[in-house]
């Protein structure tokens, strides 16, 4: 017994009020849907969607899914062609689709499809969340944050922590190698990361999931037995920028560990 079929699919979509031109970047695991109707593969199903995505953001439209690798803190050589995506099946899927244009950034590259996939991707710099970064120009092209049986959170939180200076993560540079059309050469990657002093300091997003969904700026509806949900990045980082006084670790486990003042120690001190 099939989970959805195609119509089932466009419905959602319709009701996500998806639109010609849109920018998006979804994080996805798109087997929580369950069994599509006539669907044999992950690959297929991945196909599907992407086909019906472009039906209604067109050829103008953009899709951009993560493909981080960390391949420099892991210390592993970046090959944009062949350094596979740690980021699921509908990631990997489109990192490999013929038309795709993936950044060259050796911890958080990204690839896309669609009209402005080279705009997005081309001439990454070292920071990956600074300016000039996918996540900086995914802001100012008003793009929208479109994720697949995920709630709101989104690395793009990352980048908006960055912008406020949260305290609890700092720029930590990296050195390794990028491997373009077989030759090798030594670059630096920085990345956006959090203090190791205090494990009260990863990462919590159900937190500002309960809060978009709240105040309604992060949208759901159902598809077979997932959510696709969708959100425009402005309407994000306001929600947070607005927050953030008031609940200063509202991102981290510190908050519902009611913890007030987690351990920040540099690394140079530990």
């Amino acid at each position: 017994m099939a989970d959805f079929d195609r119509d089932d699919l466009d419905r959602a979509l319709d009701r996500l009020d998806l639109r010609r031109g849109d920018v998006l970047f979804s994080h996805a695991n798109i087997g929580f849907f369950g069994r599509p109707d006539g669907v044999r593969t992950a690959d297929e199903l991945a196909s599907l969607l992407c086909d019906r995505i472009f039906h209604r953001i067109g050829e103008d439209g953009t899709l951009v899914v993560p493909t981080f690798t960390y391949s420099f803190p892991r210390r592993e050589v970046f090959d944009p062609v062949h350094s596979a995506s740690r980021m699921g099946t509908f990631a990997e899927w489109i990192r490999r689709h013929p038309k795709a244009k993936r950044s060259l950034d050796p911890c958080y590259s990204v690839a896309a499809l669609g009209g402005r996939a080279e705009e997005l991707t081309e001439n990454a710099p070292e920071n990956s969340f600074g300016p000039g970064s996918f996540f900086d120009r995914f802001l100012k092209a008003d793009g929208r944050i479109f994720n697949l049986n995920f709630d709101a959170g989104s690395t793009f939180v990352h980048y908006v922590e960055r912008e406020l200076r949260v305290p609890y993560r700092f720029d930590k540079t990296f050195e390794g190698e990028i491997r373009l059309d077989e030759v090798t050469r030594r670059a630096q990657s920085t990345i956006w990361v959090r203090y190791l002093s205090d494990d009260a300091l990863e990462a919590k997003f159900e937190p500002f999931d309960a809060l978009a969904r709240d105040t309604g700026i992060y949208r759901t509806v159902t598809l077979g037995r997932g959510r696709m949900g969708i959100m425009a990045t402005r309407d994000c980082y306001d929600l947070i920028a607005a927050t953030l006084p008031r609940r200063p670790y509202f991102l981290t486990r510190a908050e519902s560990l009611g913890i007030a003042a987690p351990k920040i120690i540099p690394e140079s001190q530990q």
